[in-house]
């Protein structure tokens, strides 16, 4: 038996078999709530890619634990990653084919887990190599990406070292056919990419398999898995942090793309433009800018319209952070989403969120993708909360702004040798969704006595509107630095990442207030700090250190809610509403400085990881005392439905799937995963 729907505007129908429910794009979601109405107990209910389905909304249509019974909610099982190294827990678990796929640890394990019971089925580890052991994030894997091929499932994966590897998710062996020899000891024969070469073969750069591209030339690695669109495998990188960085060469953050079943080398997008390519004008005076610097990497996870064969990349600033003097103009792609041919990796359209970027403002989490019915017309629709606490939304197909985005004069910088963009893009609608620039009024206001000391406390500092611009050491104002907000902290950020409810097109983003100082100095200073810094040239100037700001007596400097989540309706660009995460921590409530105060509920001050379900919001976040609670919310009104304490609180995503008729939510505990699920 089959469930027939017509998958999306302008689409043919479909055939989905009933025993299995892929959530495959952000267009099948209206197939995966029909479906969930007709579930029978023998059938499972899929979650293919780290944000649940390829338009990352994090949605599922699961309804078995809803409102009536949310509050009886039990630990199933507990995963141990100790043996992998695992720490950060920024790694969403795929269930698809009955079976959980993971990375754990600095060794970015693969793992295959029982969904029912946590027992690891099997798990795969590449062999070692300096270019891994060199590697930042190598924690951060944040998830697998699947396909298949000749009807049998693959996991493919980014490691740490920029291989890119497919098993057969069956049994963890690498997939026969796939790749092939790398040239080095222990490595398999088959199954593998080194997508290290591919960029020195293209580059000219000079190439060890062991030691990988020159860090005089730059360095590459990935944060991220890479994503399956039809039959390409689409893949991000990511590089040394720019706040580590004091010397402009770079390895472009270049986007490429791989067959599913062989590994062939499909394309490559040049997010820094050759001479006579689009975009080369907005690098100004600048004949070859690949030359010159690098990065301009889709770190953020990869999201995919399915059915349009369209992949969406967002971009971050290019080498270095916090100066880019040696960088004139606008420099694309930096900062940026690009919409691109899944197939042949041509231009769809592009967006710049931020022109020249220096405020380390690259785009933490991947676009989230849905329909939306605006003005009585359904509209494919992308969305990207950003860490200026923006939502950008277009036609996903188009390119073309839900609502208007106009360009605004933002502050000019006082660095030498330093020019801004004169503008930056601020979108009409949606209202931001967190603090946005600093005054006074957005200090802390509990008593006078504490807004007194919080004016003291930011004295020294340059402080401004949005956009306002980092300030170098011995500047002419006599400031410490400057502080601009929201800081490269978010706004939004890597640990919550935005969902959706596609069904009633709501966005649901969770953010927190901060600003970020950060000392800019001599280049020459700040390289003698690291051990291994990559690049020959040095920069005139970069970041020394952060400088945050204390708030009085130990309390936060600005005015709750110190985190939240706001409900967007993307149907009009409107607030729905806005509600702190968790509760007020115990050292702000039972501060002495505070007695007798009414604070309300303050927000815990940490992001929240969420998923969507047909009938509720669910978040993770700290109740009172410190405890670890999953948080149950109504969706169109933000009212608490009910929280149960947990085991430990969740570092990332979150994510549901339902197996053999049974629905867990799946919470990443740090080191651990955590499945929680009615009892039987």
């Amino acid at each position: 038996m089959t469930i027939k729907n017509r998958v999306g505007p302008g689409l043919p129908d479909m055939d989905l078999p009933r025993a299995k429910l892929r959530l495959a794009s952000a267009l099948t979601l209206t197939l995966g709530l029909a479906a969930s109405a007709a579930l029978t107990a023998q059938e499972n209910i899929e979650w293919v890619t780290l944000g649940g389905d390829h338009a990352h909304t994090r949605y599922t249509p699961a309804d078995q634990i809803n409102p009536d019974n949310f509050t009886e909610l039990e630990t199933a099982w507990v995963w141990d990653g100790a043996s992998f190294n695992s720490s950060s827990g920024r790694s969403t678990p795929s269930y698809v084919d009955g079976k959980l796929f993971t990375v754990a640890g600095e060794r970015r394990h693969v793992v295959a887990i029982d969904p029912e019971t946590g027992e690891t089925i099997w798990s795969y580890r590449e062999p070692h190599t300096f270019r891994h052991e060199y590697s930042m994030r190598k924690d951060y894997g944040k998830g697998v990406a699947y396909g298949e091929v000749d009807g049998k499932g693959v996991i493919y994966i980014i490691s740490p070292a920029f291989f890119l590897t497919a098993l057969d998710a069956e049994t963890g062996a690498p997939l026969e056919g796939f790749g092939g020899p790398v040239g080095l000891e222990g490595f398999p024969e088959t199954g593998v990419v080194d997508m290290q070469r591919i960029i020195a073969e293209y580059m000219g750069y000079d190439f060890d398999p062991y030691y990988g591209i020159p860090l005089e030339e730059g360095y590459i690695t990935a944060s991220s898995p890479p994503i399956v669109v039809n039959n390409t495998v689409v893949v991000g990188n990511s590089a040394e942090q720019g706040y580590n960085q004091t010397r402009i060469e770079n390895i472009p953050g270049d986007i490429l793309a791989f067959d599913t079943r062989t590994g062939d080398f499909k394309w490559k997008f040049n997010v820094i433009p050759e001479a006579g390519e689009f975009g080369i004008d907005t690098w100004e005076g600048v004949p070859n800018p690949r030359e010159l610097t690098g990065e301009v990497s889709p770190w953020a996870p990869l999201s995919a319209d399915v059915e349009a064969g369209i992949v969406y990349a967002v971009t971050n600033p290019p080498t270095i952070d916090y100066y880019g003097g040696h960088a004139p103009g606008d420099n694309l792609f930096g900062t940026s989403i690009i919409a691109m041919d899944a197939e042949t990796g041509e231009r769809v359209w592009h967006f710049q969120f931020v022109h020249h970027d220096v405020w380390n403002y690259d785009t933490p989490t991947a676009p989230v993708l849905m329909d939306v019915e605006i003005d009585g017309r359904t509209v494919p629709a992308i969305a990207q909360a950003t860490k200026q606490a923006f939502v950008y939304a277009f036609n996903r197909l188009t390119g073309e702004p839900l609502w208007p985005i106009e360009e605004r004069p933002v502050p000019q910088s006082r660095i030498p040798g330093e020019q801004l963009a004169a503008t930056q893009p601020f979108p009409t609608k949606p209202a931001p969704f967190d603090m946005q620039g600093l005054t006074e009024d957005n200090l802390i206001n509990f008593t006078p006595e504490l807004r007194q000391q919080a004016i003291e406390a930011i004295a020294d500092y340059e402080i401004g509107p949005l956009f306002n611009p980092p300030l170098h050491r011995d500047n002419d104002i006599g400031k410490v630095a400057a502080l601009w907000c929201p800081g490269d902290g978010g706004g939004a950020n890597i640990p919550g990442p935005a969902v959706a409810d596609p069904i009633n097109g709501i966005l649901y983003v969770t953010s927190r207030s901060a600003c970020s100082s950060r000392m800019v100095t001599s280049s020459q200073e700040r390289d003698a700090m690291i051990e291994l810094p990559t690049g020959t040239t040095f920069s005139r100037y970069a970041s020394l250190r952060a400088l945050p700001v204390r708030g009085p007596q130990g309390l936060p400097l600005y005015q709750p809610p110190y985190s939240r989540i706001t409900a967007i309706d993307m149907n009009t660009g409107e607030h729905l509403w806005m509600i702190p995460v968790g509760d007020t921590p115990d050292r702000i409530k039972n501060h002495p400085a505070l007695a007798g105060v009414n604070l309300g509920n303050t927000g815990t001050g940490a992001l929240a990881p969420m998923t969507v379900t047909p009938s509720m919001l669910l978040y993770a976040g700290l109740g009172a005392g410190d405890t670890p609670y999953l948080f149950a919310v109504d969706k169109m009104t933000g009212e608490e439905i009910g929280r149960v304490e947990v085991p430990a609180n969740s570092n990332f995503g979150m994510s549901s799937y339902m197996h053999n008729g049974k629905q867990y939510v799946m919470l990443q505990t740090g080191s651990t995963l955590t499945a929680v699920a009615l009892p039987d």
